[in-house]
């Protein structure tokens, strides 16, 4: 995710799920910091229900995550990450006109298709914990299908 600062950012209104593009703008160990307007719908949305999952790809591999959002940024990192991105000052004429908030990742799966298997990991970040699945119906956890 370094890497890749552009995600698919997934909410929802309602029952219906809302995707956009978003990019990271800070990143501290497993959390992300985001900046968007308190105009838009996404504001709006998350205000409403905190609760997202993003996701990136690239050369056949995916990172998805899951998490709740926080509006509570610290004035320094709001500082920092307007200063810090070419495009907001563009767009905003101070840090001040923007809303920030950060993404703690609770949960994380990542997909790489290019070994065969795949690989599948699965990351609990809340309870520490460490899974592996199973990508396509060519491969069982028991093997038996091989």
């Amino acid at each position: 995710m370094k890497q890749n600062k552009e995600v698919v950012f997934a909410t929802n209104e309602g029952n219906q799920p809302k995707i956009r593009i978003f990019q990271i703008m800070r990143q501290e160990a497993t959390t992300l910091y985001f900046a968007t307007s308190s105009q838009k719908e996404v504001y709006r949305q998350l205000q409403k229900n905190p609760h997202v999952e993003i996701l990136t790809m690239a050369n056949d591999v995916s990172v998805r995550c899951s998490g709740k959002v926080s509006f509570d940024v610290d004035d320094k990192c709001r500082q920092w990450i307007y200063n810090n991105n070419p495009v907001l000052p563009r767009l905003y004429s101070s840090y001040d006109k923007l809303v920030y908030f950060s993404l703690a990742i609770e949960e994380m799966d990542y997909y790489d298709l290019r070994p065969t298997p795949p690989i599948l990991r699965h990351f609990n970040l809340r309870e520490g914990t460490e899974g592996t699945g199973f990508v396509g119906e060519r491969f069982s956890k028991n093997d038996n299908n091989r």
